[in-house]
């Protein structure tokens, strides 16, 4: 009886960590899965900034060609917003 209860036991046991195994490869997909999405993410903000940056700098040589005072516009925008303010000036050189 004892060799009975014992297997039993070591069948409960195995199967318990059968299904920790299983577990524990479900989350490690789940996690390269996010550690993909994650890389491609910061990829397209850095892409973004870098475009935004292009931007500004196009937008503020079209400034300086007309005469514009770029900082005091940004201000005038928006008084106490400081980068908020410019990145609404930069997206308005976008569909120019």
């Amino acid at each position: 009886m004892g060799f009975g209860s014992t297997a039993k036991k070591l069948q409960k046991v195995t199967e318990y960590a059968e299904q920790l195994y299983e577990r524990f490869e479900k989350l490690r997909g789940e996690v390269d899965e996010l550690r993909g999405t994650v890389e491609e993410t910061n990829d397209r903000v850095a892409t973004l900034e870098r475009q935004l940056a292009e931007q500004r700098a196009l937008v503020e040589a079209l400034a300086e060609q007309d005469g514009v005072d770029v900082e005091a516009v940004v201000e005038d925008a928006a008084p106490g917003q400081g980068a908020g303010a410019e990145t609404a000036a930069d997206g308005g050189g976008e569909g120019e």
